[in-house]
């Protein structure tokens, strides 16, 4: 039985989800949910298990035990479906070193049907400023040239959920102001973002919700709106000890 029906408040909802490798457990429980139409701030030390968790919830891998819905679906069994609504920038960039930026982001266009994909092409391209790059074959890009252009496929097929891990990595300062504002449009057209940074101010200052993990499990989950900034530093370090 697919989602279908009325339209879940939530974006992503874990309940009891675990991932072990063999005897190392990567997360032991997380139960969250992400409301839609928010930027919610998934944050923790290193090892916490922030990235597991996005790629399970990108459907990159499987958890060993729990739950989880996105976009209303059935993560196990509607990981087809769930694909197409989701944009993801991971620790894996994903690009081909022999093909240009514009034909980067034409091969990924393609998988997911876009359908005026030479105008989208070029559209993302200028969100990112790479648009004199364009023709440019992604093996000489900077680390942050290749994460801008991550960046603009997570965004080419217009998608309902970001899922963004450590999406900062490598930008200079115009370029994070850059991914801030496109962040906040597309908050702003009631879609939703999952990110994880290790800046945690400037993560702070982005989000709606933030969430901290620690050993694998969600110990705090709140509005960021209910926090003060010396609260939310006081927890953050809490987090990390």
């Amino acid at each position: 039985m697919s989602g279908e029906g009325a339209p879940s408040p939530y974006a992503v909802e874990a309940q009891g989800v675990a991932k072990r490798f063999g005897r190392v457990t990567a997360l032991r429980r997380v139960d969250l949910k992400v409301p839609v139409g928010g930027v919610t701030a998934l944050f923790g030390h290193n090892g916490a298990g922030k990235t597991t968790f996005l790629r399970i919830a990108a459907g990159l891998m499987r958890p060993t035990a729990g739950t989880l819905k996105v976009a209303g679906l059935d993560a196990r069994r509607e990981a087809a479906a769930i694909r197409g609504r989701l944009g993801v920038v991971s620790h894996d960039l994903f690009l081909y070193g022999d093909l240009t930026a514009r034909e980067n982001l034409e091969f990924y266009g393609r998988l997911y049907g876009v359908a005026d994909l030479a105008e989208r092409c070029e559209e993302v391209l200028v969100q990112v400023d790479l648009i004199h790059r364009a023709n440019s074959r992604v093996r000489h890009f900077s680390r942050g040239m290749a994460q801008r252009l991550a960046i603009a496929r997570a965004f080419l097929h217009r998608p309902e959920i970001l899922l963004l891990d450590e999406p900062y990595t490598g930008l200079d300062q115009r370029a994070v102001a850059g991914l801030n504002e496109l962040i906040e449009g597309f908050r702003e057209a009631h879609h939703t973002v999952l990110l994880t940074t290790h800046d945690h101010h400037l993560g702070f200052t982005m989000a709606t919700d933030i969430a901290i993990l620690r050993r694998g499990e969600v110990i705090h989950h709140t509005p960021a709106s209910a926090l003060s900034r010396e609260e939310f530093d006081a927890l953050y370090e809490e987090s990390l000890q």
